[in-house]
């Protein structure tokens, strides 16, 4: 009697509420935390916050207070979706847990504060506040660099190195601020002495070591005057824009953007301020009356990596360059390693995935063209062609008064454009190429571009009745009778420029040319589908007939490839070795072109009559991976009623008088000599830019940073942790970049200077050079750090100021000498107790060798080049396809390392030996690595053992008979210093070792002891 009662008691009080600390917490601590906690937060969810737990995660509002079903996280942990169960390793949630979970989010979802972790904003990290000009310590010593680094020595009981020998510093200098040794023939004169001409330091002229009168300051002042200083240090620029000459990914072709490296060379050696230096890379392109240089400067954002592959979407690689040029302004110039947020907010520092996105928003408002661009010598060339051909149009309205009036009349005389309806086509007929619609109803042709294609396009029929009318009279304007869908007597091609094309198009090859072998049309009559014969083709311009196709499209086996170009009329004579031409020759080969085709009878297309257009273009070359397509790049199809249409002579906006002048035949003379102007103009390159568009893109927040998963829209904007941007500041590339380079700006100077300090020391004040953040390395001097990026912005961020500031201070001068104790004590050289000593990087290790054989070339710019290298790394299976690597014939593979061509698939084997990075990503600071391959490199590669031939040439010459004086020289030219009587001993040793041995297998005596000179350690070491 009584336990009834008491069951029924008890189901009559209501349910105790769940509490969340008792009952919830320990459940998502155990169960949740481990991948929604503090160290990591899978889909963006993070359960041990209240604010992030309410504000849900990439799959929506994790918890719905008051409404269970509704919220995704009992979806999760009740398995509903198998493929997003919770948690997803371990086991499931029991129904009890289930229970509790759901009773909680039940009643409300009560969770006190008290029981949430509170999040630092850690905004108060030392990098994230501008720097201030600390106090130079007063401990009697003159210079401010000095100062700093002797009162933290005195600070740990140490003393500063006696300043090393002059000619160790000598040495030390060239190869710091001109990456070459000082007795390079190539170079004129390299140290001064006080109130004494110019020392010329050559392989004949005694060294200035040890001279009491060595006037350092005025040797740096020269070094910092010579064209090899920009050389040497842009370098270090190119590694963490990442440069190379190929575009990466599976096929890697070649690329043209030697421009940009040459700007950066240039733009060292004219001190350009670095804060123009940045502006300029990232929106030089919108400074008001940009130059070519500044436009060519935008190549800063064009060095990621390009996917060519057959297949791909060209968005998705258009989004993963957009994440590359983050990570790369990150690490190169604010120092932060803000590639993190790309996915989520950042796990240490205070940058959120939104304020990421909003930086991304600054970039993503951008075509990526090829440029044409022209050297200095060919831009005078060019402006003398245009102003001639200027005075020569001039000379023509002069003496001909009424030439306005014969003008008029001669447009009158063209024939009427009629209305044009554009074809709209129902699937995409790329094979490979994707072909991209445009709101004109053009196609854009982008992706993977075949060498030889034929596409056909399915005519997309208007519904009803519309379409193209009828012409008046004819039978289709009775209105008794139903007309056809279409009636067409003639088809217009457009060919349209598009800054997405190389040279700006209208076509795909490396000069945004094209050549269309054959335009056809189809349709089905009578059930059976039927070729339409077309008995016209008129253009706005033509190649002459059997103009050969360019060196780059040609077949494999060159003499037997018949392909010509020529007038309109070959894309209608049914030939495949024919093909329309466009290529009108430098300066106006890009430019929109039209042709008209018109078909023997008037058409009328049905419902069923499948209407198919035909672009046959088999005029590229045999490897489609080498740049050799000539397909054609934007492009619009167009249909008219009207007969015997023609096309306009005046498409394009042309200017009028140009194409006036020429059909006035009594002009000849004046005409041919402006064609033979023409003929002059400079052909020019091409580079990689950027170029505004005129309509934005909307940029969203990329859940988990996939671009398919856009979320909630962003506009403009930089983290809260870092300085602010101006009141009413616009959305444009060149507001981010005066952001960057503010005053306020806490890592931008910071980070340049440190990595300037690093590439003298081998390691910076802060070790960890990409990244200032949180989780970076603290500074291990970081009065001086300040003092230094102040000093750099207040002296109008002058690199060479800095570099003159470090290179003259007794902590860079100090012999680079180490005792066992300093070695116990600071091994890395932190503290600064000594000089820097280590090997030099790859570059100047090739470079040494051409340097001091006489060998080296010491052209300043141009095009990258190909010394002699493997021919498999370029063959099939190393390379994907062949690639074209020609070795150069003549003394251009002897330049220096700077140009060698940059292939990032198969990189030059010995800069990569030497831990030259192979430019897929920005790099901040290479390894140095020291490996057996690395000498057996420097022994045997081709241009290393020429190298010692040549070193051996010099030294014979120089020793006149005498082996000892032959030997001196050669260790001079390697070290920059006389051997003692040990090591000439030894040298000695070494070559009569050789000359007993000599035989036909064996090197030339002086050349082993010239190949063992050039391997020597401190020949390759900046001591």
């Amino acid at each position: 009697m009584l336990r009834p009662l008491a069951l029924a008691l008890t189901a009559a009080l209501p349910a105790a509420a769940v509490d969340f600390v008792k009952d919830v917490q320990p459940i998502l601590r155990e169960r949740c935390y481990a991948c929604h906690g503090a160290s990591k937060q899978e889909a963006a969810l993070r359960l041990d916050h209240k604010p992030s737990a309410l504000k849900g995660g990439d799959f929506g509002l994790a918890i719905k207070p008051g409404h269970s079903a509704d919220s995704v996280l009992v979806h999760a942990i009740e398995g509903r979706n198998p493929k997003l169960r919770m948690p997803r390793k371990g086991d499931p949630l029991t129904s009890a847990e289930i229970a509790t979970i759901k009773s909680w989010i039940d009643d409300g979802a009560e969770w006190p504060e008290s029981a949430s972790v509170k999040l630092e904003t850690k905004v108060d990290h030392w990098a994230f506040k501008p720097p201030v000009k600390p106090k130079v310590p007063e401990i009697g010593v003159k210079h401010p660099i000095d100062a700093f680094i002797q009162d933290r020595l005195a600070q740990e009981g140490l003393k500063a190195a006696p300043k090393a020998s002059d000619d160790k510093l000598v040495r030390r200098l060239y190869l710091d601020l001109l990456g070459l040794p000082p007795v390079s023939a190539s170079l004129e004169s390299e140290a001064l002495a006080k109130d004494s001409p110019p020392l010329r330091v050559s392989a004949s002229s005694p060294s200035p070591a040890n001279s009491p009168n060595l006037d350092i300051p005025a040797l740096v002042d020269q070094l910092l005057q010579s064209p090899h200083y920009g050389e040497r240090w842009a370098r270090h620029w190119l590694d963490a824009a990442h440069y190379a000459d190929s575009n990466g990914y599976e096929k890697d072709p070649m690329r043209f953007i030697w421009f940009y490296r040459d700007w950066v060379i240039n733009a060292f050696n004219r001190d350009l301020p670095y804060d123009q230096f940045i502006i300029q890379q990232i929106a030089g392109d919108q400074l008001p009356k940009a130059t070519q240089d500044q436009i060519v400067a935008t190549g800063f954002l064009r060095n990621s990596m390009i996917n060519e592959e057959g297949g791909i979407d060209p968005e998705q690689f258009r989004m993963e360059a957009m994440f590359d040029r983050m990570d790369t302004i990150g690490k190169s110039v604010l120092g932060l390693t803000i590639g993190c947020t790309q996915c989520h907010n950042h796990k240490y520092d205070p940058i959120s995935q939104e304020e990421y996105y909003r930086m991304f928003a600054f970039l993503n408002n951008d075509n990526e063209p090829w440029r044409v661009v022209y050297t200095s010598s060919e831009q005078m060339q060019r402006s003398q062609i245009l102003q001639r051909t200027r005075e020569l149009e001039d000379m023509l309205k002069h003496q001909n008064p009424d030439w306005q009036a014969r003008m008029a009349e001669w447009k009158k005389s063209l024939k009427p454009q009629p209305a044009w309806t554009t074809l709209t086509f129902e699937d995409d007929p790329s094979g490979g190429e994707k072909a991209l619609r445009q709101p004109d109803g053009s196609i854009l042709a982008q992706g993977y571009a075949p060498t030889k294609s034929e596409v056909k396009f399915l005519v997309k029929l208007p519904e009803g009745n519309g379409g193209i009318p009828a012409p008046s009279g004819s039978p289709e304007t009775d209105k008794s009778v139903r007309p056809p869908l279409m009636t067409i007597s003639s088809f217009r091609l457009e060919l349209m420029n598009d800054p997405n094309l190389p040279a700006y198009g209208p076509g795909r090859s490396q000069k945004g040319t094209a050549a269309l072998t054959e335009f056809t049309a189809t349709m089905k009559i009578d059930g059976k589908e039927t070729a339409l014969k077309f008995i016209k083709a008129t253009a706005d311009f033509g190649e002459t007939e059997n103009t050969p196709i360019p060196g780059f499209a040609m077949d494999q086996d060159t003499a037997k490839d018949k392909r010509v170009t020529g007038p309109i009329t070959y894309a209608i004579d049914g030939k495949p070795d024919t093909a329309w031409g466009i290529n009108a020759g430098p300066g106006r080969r890009n430019v929109p072109r039209n042709a008209v085709f018109v078909l023997e009878k008037p058409i009328e297309v049905k419902a069923d009559s499948e209407l198919t257009i035909g672009l046959s273009m088999k005029h590229g070359g045999w490897n489609s991976d080498d740049l050799q397509t000539m397909n054609l790049g934007r492009y619009r199809i167009s249909a008219t009623s009207a007969a015997d249409a023609e096309a306009d002579p005046l498409y394009g906006k042309k200017p009028e008088f140009p194409v006036f002048r020429q059909s006035v035949a009594e002009w000849k003379a004046v005409n041919d000599e402006i064609e033979t102007l023409w003929k002059q103009h400079p052909e020019g390159s091409t580079t990689l830019v950027l170029d505004s568009r005129d309509e934005p893109r909307m940029t969203s927040l990329l859940k988990r940073g996939d671009f398919l998963k856009p979320g909630d829209r962003v506009s403009t904007g930089v983290p809260s942790m870092l300085n602010a941007l101006p009141k009413n500041a616009d959305s444009t590339r060149l507001t981010f970049a005066k952001w960057i380079v503010s005053r306020d700006a806490p890592t931008t100077a910071r980070a340049f200077v440190n990595r300037v300090w690093q590439s003298y020391f081998g390691i910076g004040l802060v070790e960890t050079p990409e990244d200032f953040g949180i989780q970076g390395a603290k500074p291990s001097h970081p009065e001086l750090l300040d003092w230094l990026a102040c000093e750099f912005m207040d002296h109008g961020w002058s690199l060479k100021h800095l570099h003159k500031l470090i290179v003259t201070s007794h902590t860079y001068q100090q012999d680079s000498r180490v005792t066992p104790e300093l070695l116990e004590k600071d091994p890395y050289n932190r503290l600064l107790a000594r000089g820097p000593r280590f090997r030099v990087e790859g570059e100047i290790v090739r470079d040494i060798q051409l340097a001091v054989s006489g060998l080296l070339n010491d052209e300043v710019g141009g095009r990258g080049v190909m010394p002699p290298a493997p021919e498999y790394l370029f063959q099939k299976p190393v390379s994907y396809a062949p690639f074209p690597w020609k070795v150069e014939e003549t003394n251009q593979k002897y330049r220096r390392s700077v140009y060698v061509f940059r292939r990032r698939s198969t990189p030059y084997p010995f800069l990569s030996t030497f831990d030259v990075p192979n430019g897929e990503a920005s790099c901040i600071k290479r390894a140095r690595s020291n490996t057996p391959l690395q000498a057996l490199m420097t022994l045997n590669e081709t241009l290393s053992l020429e190298a010692a031939e040549k070193l051996a040439q010099r030294m014979t010459e120089a020793g006149k008979g005498n082996d000892k004086a032959a030997i001196a020289h050669g260790f001079h030219l390697c070290t920059y210093r006389q051997p003692n009587e040990k090591e000439s001993s030894i040298l000695l040793s070494l070559l009569d070792q050789q000359k007993k041995a000599s035989n036909a297998e064996t090197l030339p005596p002086m050349t082993a002891v010239a190949r063992a000179l050039l391997n020597l350690d401190e020949t390759i070491t900046k001591e």
